[in-house]
């Protein structure tokens, strides 16, 4: 589905950017400790854009698949959940931001097995 291409490559662009942004612009006024934070959000964010960019290119390919049209919604609430909470957690240093975290690491783990589970059953 060009829909979860276009989200893909819109998370990868910001994943760059924002990783630039936080190596150019954060470096000297953030804590280590939240720079490695920030890091992490860069870091799953484009990971998943990519799993974002297959998921539509399975779209293209195998038969219509609400396993994997859910697998996209779910891996992209998963990029906003895990690596947003990430990013706000660096520039505030809410510690209660935290606790969303692992929601969206839920989210991707969910993504993932819905992944699977179309593979098994179409390809």
């Amino acid at each position: 589905m060009k829909l979860f291409i276009i989200l893909g490559a819109i998370n990868a662009f910001l994943s760059v950017a924002l990783g630039a942004f936080g190596a150019h612009g954060l470096e000297k006024v953030v804590e280590p400790k939240y720079m490695e934070i920030w890091k992490t959000g860069v870091q799953y964010q484009m990971f998943h854009a990519t799993g974002l960019l297959i998921i539509g290119v399975l779209l293209g390919k195998l038969p219509a698949s609400s396993l994997l049209t859910w697998s996209g919604w779910t891996m992209f609430i998963g990029i906003i959940l895990f690596s947003g909470s990430l990013y706000l957690l660096t520039v505030t240093k809410i510690s209660v931001l935290g606790a969303i975290t692992p929601l969206g690491g839920v989210s991707f783990l969910a993504a993932w097995v819905l992944i699977i589970i179309a593979a098994v059953k179409y390809l």
